[in-house]
């Protein structure tokens, strides 16, 4: 299963059989903890990776990849540390999720703000993937209506993609009748196959562009602007795509919770990060400098839907096939935690209501003695969900600017504050010591990094919409 996708249903309030030490058994090993950390972090952020190289340019580019990538290990390492909390009446806990840590470490309160900050991230992600998942479609017909009639034929499919948005959110409306869907294996697995496969897809793109073309196109100061002021906007939005595609903080807990000992698992979680680091940047290098070297200023938001590739057209029909494939299960599992969410808080305020507890048993045809559960509350308020995630996707059909935002709102909170604080929590560590002042400097420039990202990605959102 994907465990990134998994981790987010796990924003909850501990019990005491959750935090002990199971009797169950954790097989998990150094690479079966790469794995689950690279399955995690591949996703549809990565095709946003050439266009925020571009605007940053040859040098600020990889740097702030890098730097991207050091807070994201410096984050591995302070949660590592956080895995086990010593009681001294009971024996340690073990913390198996990131709420859980918060809540332990830092009271209720604290927790409270991490759960609603996952859950923005999370409809976000869902906002997101409507507007990838039209876009693909749209690039789809596109493609073969280039191949038939030409390049430079007029192959529009109308001005925009609402259609197709509309269409998608139909889709999951019925899809999200379906319980638990997060729970299935292959949803997990059809999803991992299909993030490596288009991205794997266009980096191959990129490179034969460059081979074909035989040059490196791009510059040190990167694409340019109408003015310097619209040029720092740029940069900052692109800042925020890099931050949406790298943290994996929230999913980190639980990998270790897999992980047997000896030796200690935080040990072997530090490994692991480092290696799945590693790989990551490296990964993420070629997504981004090879785009930028094969397209140059010309560089699209959207590596794959922005039509810098015409042939082979199968093949781009191929990658942008599974993005869809991707994204269509993708929604199901980042909506789940919302719904379980939403219809447990009614469910414990309500219980004797029937519209909101009861549930009725509804017969499949054609499936021999199949029958499904049917909770009116349950289509309603999911119907509604979907009704406004696709809504705001129709409103703000952007898909840089959008990952910008969720990049900038997230990445502060989940992979530097948070484990921050629990380390100076967990270490107990001194005001005003040299600990203390570079954790809470590392913050602190995270921090300003993050709200002129944010910034940035608002400024061009309403550019975008009322420009």
């Amino acid at each position: 299963m994907d465990i990134k996708e998994d981790a987010k249903s796990q924003v909850i309030t501990p019990t005491e059989t959750q935090l002990r030490d199971s009797v169950s058994t954790r097989t998990g090993t150094l690479w079966t903890a790469v794995t689950h950390i690279i399955t995690g972090v591949i996703g549809a952020g990565v095709l946003s990776l050439a266009w925020a190289t571009a605007e940053l340019g040859w040098i600020a580019g990889p740097v702030a990849l890098i730097a991207f990538a050091g807070v994201t290990l410096l984050s591995a390492f302070l949660l590592s540390d956080c895995y086990r909390y010593p009681d001294p009446d009971n024996g340690p806990l073990r913390l198996n999720s990131y709420a859980q840590a918060v809540q332990v470490y830092l009271g209720k309160k604290n927790e409270i703000v991490c759960g609603a900050v996952v859950y923005i991230n999370l409809m976000g992600f869902c906002i997101a993937y409507t507007i990838v998942t039209a876009t693909s479609i749209r690039a789809i017909m596109k493609s073969n209506c280039y191949h038939r009639e030409g390049h430079n034929a007029t192959c529009s499919y109308g001005d925009n993609n609402n259609y197709f948005m509309l269409l998608f959110g139909l889709v999951q409306i019925f899809m999200s009748q379906i319980p638990n869907f997060h729970n299935m294996l292959w949803l997990s697995v059809v999803a991992a196959i299909m993030s490596f496969a288009y991205s794997l897809i266009g980096i191959g793109l990129a490179l034969g562009k460059i081979i074909e073309k035989r040059q490196i196109e791009g510059s040190v100061r990167g694409s340019p602007a109408e003015n310097r002021g619209a040029k720092v906007w740029l940069v900052f939005q692109a800042l925020g795509n890099i931050a949406f595609s790298y943290p994996f903080s929230i999913i980190l807990l639980e990998i270790q919770d897999t992980l047997r000992s000896p030796p200690a698992e935080k040990q072997t979680m530090k490994k692991a990060s480092t290696v799945a680091v590693f790989i990551q940047t490296f990964f993420f290098f070629c997504c981004g400098c090879l785009g930028y070297a094969a397209f140059g200023d010309s560089t699209p938001g959207n590596l794959l839907t922005g039509f810098g590739f015409y042939e082979p057209f199968w093949l781009v029909d191929l990658a942008n096939a599974c993005i869809v494939l991707h994204l269509v299960g993708g929604y199901q599992v980042y909506s789940q935690p919302i719904f379980a969410a939403m219809e447990r808080c009614l469910t414990e305020k309500y219980p004797q209501n029937k519209f909101i507890a009861r549930f009725y048993d509804f017969k499949l045809p054609m499936l021999r003695g199949g029958t499904m559960k049917f909770n009116p509350m349950r289509m309603c308020l999911r119907t509604i969900y979907v009704v406004i995630t696709t809504g705001v996707a129709v409103m703000f059909p952007y898909f840089n600017e959008v990952l910008g935002v969720l990049g900038a709102i997230g990445f502060w909170p989940l992979a530097v504050y948070f484990p921050v604080e629990m380390c100076i929590m967990q270490k107990k560590i001194q005001s005003w010591t040299r600990p203390w002042l570079l954790l809470r400097g590392v913050s602190f420039v995270c921090l300003f990094v993050c709200l002129l990202c944010l910034v940035g990605s608002i400024y061009g959102l309403v550019g975008a919409k009322f420009g």
